[in-house]
């Protein structure tokens, strides 16, 4: 538990936490919410503050002397659990600050900013644990999202569900309307945090 409580603070309390919410703050200055810029770079900002987490301390080898501190459950869920959580807030935490500034409300899908940062940021985490690479780390989420974006528009314009830009601003009816995507989008979170807890054993347990 202590594991997962320090994670949370050094993911929150970083420099790429705060480079994170200054590039989204100045991206919604030139842009704003309803620009594609900003529902494209979502999925690429928020995997700033920790989603090469893990491959630092391997590479670095301080994962020995923190799996001497806690097991191998605590370790993991803290990494992915303090990747999703400063994902999710450093783009909320954007979109405050510009809203603050801009002397406007904050949007009503302000709760959505935050479950697609931290989505995103879980993918993310995911792709580095396995492929190992800093690249697939910054950059996979938003791969993967550009690949969404064309095979909605593209091929299956009728789903919704597979629009990321939707689950951002939706504009289409959903079912339990926005706690719909609220649920759809924790339950992918979770589904990739249990992926990445497999990868990731078995990543340790090989040394």
């Amino acid at each position: 538990m202590n594991s997962l409580l320090n994670d949370l603070y050094r993911a929150v309390v970083s420099v790429l936490f705060f480079c994170a919410v200054l590039l989204q703050f100045l991206i919604l200055q030139y842009s704003g919410f309803d620009s594609e810029l900003y529902r494209m770079s979502v999925p690429l900002v928020c995997t700033f503050p920790f989603s090469c987490a893990w491959l630092d301390e391997s590479r670095s080898g301080f994962i020995r002397l923190a799996l001497h501190r806690t097991s191998v459950f605590w370790y993991i869920a803290g990494k992915f659990t303090a990747c999703a959580v400063s994902g999710g807030f450093a783009e909320w935490l954007a979109a405050f600050i510009y809203t603050k500034i801009q002397h406007q409300p904050m949007p009503e899908n302000a709760a959505l900013i935050f479950f697609c940062g931290s989505f995103w940021a879980g993918i993310s985490a995911l792709l580095a644990a396995a492929t190992g690479s800093k690249y697939s780390a910054y950059g996979g989420a938003f791969v993967v999202c550009y690949f969404l974006v064309i095979l909605h528009e593209r091929y299956v314009p009728y789903c919704q569900y597979l629009d990321p830009f939707e689950w951002l601003a939706p504009k289409s009816v959903w079912m339990f309307d926005e706690s719909g995507i609220r649920m759809m989008l924790g339950g992918m979170t979770v589904l990739s945090g249990l992926i990445y807890a497999i990868i990731l054993e078995r990543r340790i347990s090989h040394g």
